[in-house]
């Protein structure tokens, strides 16, 4: 169980390793399903990895190639290898070189053809058309090609023959004249002079002003003074009988 002492050194290095072919193959950025600008996405050959011979490797050697492996795997999104290679590391390395020589090649082709199946879903027709070819070959070069540059080859035709979106001018909405709020004028109460509910008493009229009141205090003062001017010639009289 010595190899287990630089297993985290076997990773660093793994990821250290200068990916000089993979950075040949780069490609130039490509379109997405929905037709956005997208850097592609490059998927690695992984026989290219094995450059040992899988029968007299030693234990470091075989863990070092499955780290690069998984590593692709991971980059790809490659659903069943990553946690089948994962599974092997923590067994032991007769299991892993076993696996390196039969099953990981087998398990890859597999993810290959999901990752092209996967580029039908809303697709477009040439899309479609093109991924259909290519599982009908049923050949892992065919997968290859197909994924590093069929598609985004279809993608181009799909999105050039999508109807241009025309510019719908928008309604401009007419100006909505400003509401000018009239201030009603209050209502004045005229109760007319003397009716009845009006203030003032119960029953009663208004107060009487005015030029009737003068007219009263006239009448009322005339009275007053016939009333006196009686008084005293009354009295005259009752004078002049008792002498």
């Amino acid at each position: 169980m010595r190899w287990k002492v630089p297993a985290g050194a076997l990773v660093a290095l793994a990821f250290l390793i200068p990916a000089a072919p993979a950075m040949a193959e780069a490609k130039a950025p490509g379109l997405d399903a929905a037709c956005q600008t997208v850097e592609r996405k490059v998927f690695k050959d992984i026989r290219e990895l094995v450059t040992i011979d899988l029968d007299t490797a030693n234990t470091a050697q075989l863990r070092l190639l499955a780290y690069r492996i998984l590593d692709e795997a991971k980059v790809n999104s490659l659903p069943t290898l990553p946690p089948q290679i994962e599974e092997r590391l923590n067994g032991t390395s007769d299991d892993l070189r076993a696996f390196l020589k039969t099953s990981v090649q087998n398990i890859w082709t597999i993810d290959l053809r999901i990752s092209v199946g996967r580029t039908m879903t809303g697709a477009g027709a040439n899309v479609r058309a093109a991924a259909q070819t290519v599982l009908d070959d049923e050949a892992v070069d065919a997968y290859l090609a197909y994924l590093n540059n069929g598609v985004y080859a279809a993608r181009e035709l799909d999105c050039a023959s999508q109807p241009t979106p025309t510019a719908t001018p928008s309604a401009t909405p007419s100006p909505t004249p400003s509401a000018t709020t009239t201030v009603a004028p209050t209502p004045t109460s005229s109760t007319s002079l003397g009716a009845p509910g009006g203030e003032g008493g119960e029953g009663g009229g208004l107060p009487v002003t005015g030029t009737e009141t003068a007219t009263v205090a006239s009448i009322g003062g005339a009275l007053l003074l016939l009333g006196g001017a009686g008084y005293l010639i009354g009295r005259r009289r009752r004078s002049r009988f008792v002498a």
